[in-house]
């Protein structure tokens, strides 16, 4: 049976949905199962990022309302034989949606898949509670910012009342220059004021594309992290460390 994790963050903002998108194809590139659900019924761009924008598909609110059963919905992925897409409601953004009826899609699902990963929507409306309400575990996704931290703590405030088996979170979009001079908190201070178990710390990537981020070091180790219970967190300063970290820091004018 599935683990079902909700990938959540109060502020928008903070590599939400392409971090959801990354783990889903790295945990698939090791053979696990995976179905991602696009939980943002009003912004949904998942589809758009795994490059199945234009596949004709019917949605969750197909299968809902009776169009079509559960696993016609799904898309295949075609980078990634293992990984599928459940979209959410392409044509009618404003049609309402149920916690209850989106349970029972993802229980007809979860016996074909290893893991169902919850894009949840940004911020802590209805769409996030609808998320969060049918997901095991959660992951709150972090920036080392103020406001984000302070987001962070309100978005694992509402997860405790889910009562989740997990709750992990990964601090997302991490500047190792900074870091290194000491001017933002580090993941693991991160963890320690949301008291939540770090399992990721990604760096702030110069090279924006998806493959780039799904294939680095950092985000291959949490999805290790998260599959496998290890605890390596990658150290996004090392390289602003010594002589040539100096070097480094000078060049970006720190």
């Amino acid at each position: 049976m599935a683990r079902r994790i909700v990938i959540a963050s109060a502020k928008g903002g903070v590599g939400k949905t392409t971090l959801s998108v990354s783990l889903a194809l790295c945990l698939a590139k090791k053979g696990e199962r995976v179905l991602l659900c696009d939980g943002d019924f009003g912004l949904n761009n998942a589809d758009i990022l795994l490059g199945v924008e234009s596949a004709p598909c019917y949605d969750v609110v197909d299968v809902i309302e009776g169009r079509c059963r559960a696993k016609q919905a799904i898309l295949a992925v075609p980078q990634s034989p293992c990984l599928f897409l459940l979209p959410s409601n392409r044509s009618q953004p404003e049609r309402f949606v149920s916690a209850q009826a989106l349970k029972l899609v993802l229980d007809a699902l979860a016996p074909q898949f290893d893991y169902i990963l919850i894009d949840s929507p940004s911020g802590l409306s209805d769409g996030f509670h609808r998320a969060c309400s049918v997901a095991e575990e959660g992951i709150v996704v972090c920036s080392p910012t103020l406001s984000a931290i302070r987001d962070g703590d309100k978005t694992v405030t509402a997860l405790k009342n889910y009562r989740l088996k997990n709750v992990f979170l990964i601090v997302n979009q991490v500047r190792g220059d900074l870091l290194t001079l000491g001017e933002i908190p580090s993941p693991k201070q991160v963890s320690e004021l949301l008291k939540v178990p770090l399992i990721g710390a990604i760096p702030l990537l110069s090279e924006q594309s998806l493959s780039a981020f799904t294939s680095h070091k950092a985000v291959l180790q949490t999805a290790k992290n998260l599959a496998f219970g290890e605890k390596k967190i990658y150290d996004a300063s090392r390289k602003y460390r010594g002589f040539f970290g100096a070097v480094r820091r000078f060049l970006r004018g720190l």
